[in-house]
């Protein structure tokens, strides 16, 4: 097999040296066209973006060809319409726009970090980790981008927010300068992006240079609104508590003994009985604002485009925000007949106002402080609180740079390309808070961390014609690639005063305390600095045969090596093979019903990639780095030592490549001349070799095993279908009614070891099963009295060895042994939806537009955390634990109460833990996330200006209604795991006006 892999590579490498192969495609059009001696045309420019359903760029970050494969399913949206959403990152602008693709918005917060997902996800998701292996690959103008890696999270305690700014690096996509958005999906498109693309793939292409002279300009102002809710104080939280001293105190009053709180026990302190109206220093109307303007120009043989633009987008909670600045530069130039030179380069500063809250700010600091009473609902003095952070600063600033430099050597049909490209991106985020804030201990932090992906790939292509019916073209190439991922990070406290607001150093290099504190014990500075990278080499050919329009053959032979696979199994080698049939150019050519019938199906392989550089090697040995900063580490006769990795996990030796094996059939239909438009895909794909963390090898101090052989299916169904249902004439009224939507099922198949089942961080997994089901007790009532609690010889139900009682949970006895544990515990609703996507209306009349768009999911539960908490009262009062913490919309009334039987707080059992189906509600909702009217003033303005070629105002509507059985506030503010703990900030309402305009 070792020598197959060598002869392969061998064979790719002449390839690469003597290139006698091209692209194989039914039809092709190529920029460059036989015995031109010019760039491409605008207008030719412009025709290879038309057909918005079938044409795709399928480049390995060196190719440009644009073609009409029939093999692959290409999904492509409107980007003029979605521009006009005042979104801050790309998962905002895609969310509803394409079946399969899945976007997670836990926050409404500018700027924070979302996740999308395609046709499922393929592993469990436990961790921040685990999201970042599930996601898809973006792709800039062939330019791979990297995202922040999740190794930050090792040093945390809790993973609310990654160190540093943790801002959407893809918040830097301004969709007004991109051309077209694509989402491949099966391996067909996929394949020719390597391990990179085992989550599929999202092709970006900007907008590209013209020889015509091109100005627009683009532009909306708006408001995102205020939400509305409504605010409690301490006589509502006093009356909402009473109901359970009523019942379950002896004298039904509350004592010291009791453990009533402080700040709730007089009801004549208007700290916390007066007026709650904080929300009027906490919820704002933000502005929503984007200008930008770009021209583009030049000559036959030389020409460029160049754009720049600024978003403001303010939250509509808590101060939030984040301003974008950016501009982007394409040129190209042809100063020979078979030379073309081309580079781009996208600049972005994103600057981000993070929110306040408690709980992230505690989990900045690894530091909780008395927690005995909670921030005063009254504005006065909610006041004086956030007028303490005019003491503070949270400077946070990231800086992203996109770009590359390209050769095309161009000779009819032999085509040769060389490209290197380069995705950069740094943060920054200087942190203080003053000692008014914390207890008379002032913080101080400074993160400074980048992500960086080097591309170096070489290209080559040869086109074979045959007579007019046969085509045969044939590519191959090699990529290099080198990821790079570092951070500098130290906090402190006890500053000398609450003037110096920085880690100041010891900066002679002699000095004994060289790199050490100045202005803070050395005790309490922890300084944290961490670096890993990832190479990755890849060759790949690729061939395709069309016959008349009719049959496609299309085969990727692809190796890939990376280092952070073991030596012993460095590469992999991954076929895919691709086929076309065009029935309605075969058999249907003179049928009057099908205009569009087109089947594809696609299988084979391909690699995925180990994220972590720590299973490279097997064992390894390491300094690790605790929470609090403190280094674990033994030591011998004084001196420190490298031990074992006890917290990441033991890794062993023989750890393979893990892969994703994938089956597409699909079928494209036209009818009545394209009037009905069905796209409908059927898939099946198994990720196998995964690494799992299996608990284990405690005798040695390690937490779990990392052990491979985990597999996951997804199995599931991608439908796409518009309708003319009302086509104009002349101006006339119009209507175009569309839905996508994707149905996914997914099974865990196989686990490490042959193991049926594993219980990992409160999750049972279980071989068969989904793996993103909860696992919870059925809750069936409440106990009124002693004598209800079931009793089996002699001894009464009980709760992991506790009797249960007047007042406890009904919990089912599944196995029906007496005792309520684990073993009671069920699968129960999905974390992810069964059934997600988005149905669009387009309207027109004369020049009047109008778009609505509704996002739905379906099948998915949330378990509300939130309401857990606000119940489970007693557990949660005073005690010095993030669990504890109450923000300031602790007085904000939220979910329905109604719906929670009273039961007796102080039990041992904890009667409110969240992990019973007692919180678990239905998350399926429909929103109406878009409604758009709009002018076209072209004619009018053409009429009176020869300047103006279009001019389209419109106003738009965001997030204007849910329709939803969820008891909490928004079925969308949901975690990786499923649950509304309640922190993240609402998804507003918002309302602009725009205007669009090119010269």
């Amino acid at each position: 097999m070792r020598n197959t892999r060598i002869l392969f590579g061998c064979m790719l490498m002449v390839l690469f040296i003597h290139p006698v192969f091209a692209v194989s495609v039914s039809r092709i059009t190529h920029l460059h066209q036989e015995g031109q001696d010019t760039l491409a045309t605008p207008t030719q420019q412009d025709s290879l973006a038309t057909d918005s359903t079938r044409i795709a760029l399928l480049a390995p970050a060196g190719r440009d060809s644009v073609f009409s494969d029939q093999t692959v399913q290409i999904i492509a949206f409107d980007v003029e319409k979605i521009a006009r959403f005042p979104a801050t990152s790309l998962q905002q602008y895609l969310k509803d726009q394409a079946p399969g693709l899945y976007v997670q918005e836990d926050s409404g917060e500018p700027g924070s970090v979302q996740s999308m997902y395609l046709r499922g996800i393929p592993m469990p998701i436990l961790s921040q980790k685990e999201v970042y292996q599930s996601q898809p690959l973006v792709v800039l103008d062939g330019i791979p981008l990297i995202g922040e890696h999740p190794f930050a999270y090792d040093i945390q305690q809790y993973q609310f927010n990654r160190i540093g700014p943790a801002t959407n690096l893809l918040s830097n996509i301004d969709m007004n300068n991109i051309e077209s958005v694509k989402v491949l999906k099966d391996l067909a498109g996929t394949a020719v992006y390597g391990p990179l693309a085992a989550n599929g793939v999202i092709v970006i292409t900007t907008k590209q240079p013209s020889a015509e002279r091109k100005i627009s300009f683009n532009s909306y102002v708006g408001m995102a609104q205020r939400p509305v809710v409504t605010t409690i104080n301490g006589a509502y939280e006093n009356a909402f508590r009473r109901q359970f001293y009523d019942r379950y105190t002896a004298t039904g009053r509350y004592s010291a003994d009791d453990s009533y709180p402080l700040y709730l026990s007089d009801s004549l302190n208007t700290a916390y009985y007066g007026p709650s109206n904080w929300t009027d220093n906490y919820y704002r109307t933000g502005l929503v604002y984007s200008a930008d303007a770009d021209i583009a120009g030049g000559g036959e043989r030389a020409n460029f485009r160049f754009a720049v633009g600024h978003l403001q987008n303010q939250g509509v909670a808590d101060e939030t925000g984040l301003k974008r600045y950016n501009a982007l530069f394409n040129i190209n130039m042809k100063p020979l007949k078979w030379l073309l030179f081309s580079a781009m380069v996208n600049g972005n500063r994103v600057q981000r106002n993070r929110n306040r809250s408690l709980r992230d700010r505690f989990a900045t600091m690894s530091y909780i402080p008395d927690l005995s009473s909670p921030l005063s609902p009254n504005n006065e003095l909610y006041t004086q609180y956030v007028g303490q952070f005019d003491n503070s600063f949270d400077d946070n600033a990231t800086n992203i740079v996109e770009g590359h430099a390209k050769l095309v050597f161009d000779f009819n049909r032999l085509k040769v390309s060389s490209r290197l490209a380069v995705d950069y991106n740094e943060g920054y985020r200087d942190l203080f808070y003053p000692r008014t804030l914390m207890e008379e201990n002032s913080f101080a932090s400074n993160y400074y961390g980048y992500n960086q992906r080097l591309v170096f790939d070489n290209h080559v292509s040869y086109d074979v014609n045959v007579g007019d019916r046969h085509s045969l073209l044939i590519e191959g190439g090699g990529v290099l690639q080198w990821d790079a991922f570092k951070y500098n990070y130290a906090y402190a406290y006890k500053g000398i005063n609450d003037f110096i607001k920085i880690n100041l150093l010891e900066s002679n290099p002699d000095d004994g305390n060289y790199l050490n504190p100045l202005a803070f014990p050395r005790e309490l500075v922890y300084k944290f600095l961490d670096y890993t990278k990832q190479n990755l080499i890849s060759f790949y050919g690729r061939g395709s045969y069309n016959f008349d329009d009719k049959y496609t053959v299309s085969l990727v032979l692809r190796s890939d090596g990376s280092s952070n696979a073991q030596p012993t199994n460095r590469w992999l080698f991954t076929p895919t093979l691709s086929l076309g049939w065009n029935v309605k150019n075969d058999l249907l050519a003179d049928d009057r019903v099908f205009s569009t019938f087109n089947v594809r199906a696609s299988a084979g392989r391909l690699g995925r990639l180990n994220v972590f550089d720590n299973f490279s090697q097997g064992p390894s040995y390491s300094t690790f780095v605790g929470y609090t900063g403190n280094v674990v580490t033994p030591g011998y006769n004084g001196f420190g030592v490298l031990t074992r990795p006890y917290e990441f996990g033991w890794s062993g030796y023989g750890i393979p490549w893990a892969y994703t094996d994938q089956l597409n059939i699909g079928v494209d239909l036209g009818f009545a001349n394209e009037r009905v438009r069905l796209n409908l895909d059927w898939y099946t794909k198994y990720d196998r070799n995964q690494l799992l963390g299996i608990p284990s090898h405690a005798e040695f101090g390690y937490r779990h095993s990392y052990e491979s052989g985990m597999e996951v299916n997804n199995t599931g169904v991608d439908l796409s279908l518009a309708v003319d249902a009302v086509r104009s004439t002349n101006g006339g009224f119009s209507w175009t009614p569309s839905i996508n939507l994707n149905y996914n099922q997914n099974k865990l198949t196989a686990l490490p070891g042959g193991l049926d089942e594993i219980v990992i961080d409160n999750r049972l997994f279980r071989v068969g099963e989904r793996i993103d089901r909860f696992w919870l007790l059925e809750n069936e009532g409440i106990y009124l009295s002693d004598a209800e609690v079931p009793v089996i010889a002699g001894q009464p139900l009980s709760y992991n060895g506790i009797p249960l009682r007047a007042g406890d949970p009904r919990w089912a006895d599944a196995n029906g042994d007496n005792v309520i544990d684990d073993d009671d515990r069920t699968f129960m609703g999905n974390i992810f939806p069964k059934v997600s996507g988005g149905f669009a209306n387009q309207f027109s009349y004369g020049n009047w537009t109008l778009d609505a768009n509704f996002y739905f999911n379906l099948g998915r539960n949330i378990l509300n955390n939130e309401m857990a908490n606000r119940f489970d009262f007693i557990n949660r009062e005073g005690t010095v634990e993030m669990g504890s913490v109450k923000e300031i919309t602790f007085w904000e009334k939220r979910g329905d109460y109604s719906q929670y039987p009273i039961y007796n707080p102080w039990s041992n059992v904890i009667p409110y833990r969240a992990e019973q189906d007692l919180f678990l509600e239905d998350g399926s909702f429909l929103k109406l996330r878009t409604l758009s009217i709009g002018y076209d003033l072209s004619d009018f303005m053409r009429e009176r200006s020869s300047t103006i070629d279009r001019l389209y105002v419109y106003c738009t509507g965001h997030n204007l209604f849910t329709l939803s059985n969820y008891t909490g506030r928004d079925p969308e503010l949901v975690n990786f795991a499923g649950r509304d703990t309640g922190y993240g900030l609402p998804i507003p309402r918002t309302f602009t006006l725009g205007i669009r305009m090119n010269l």
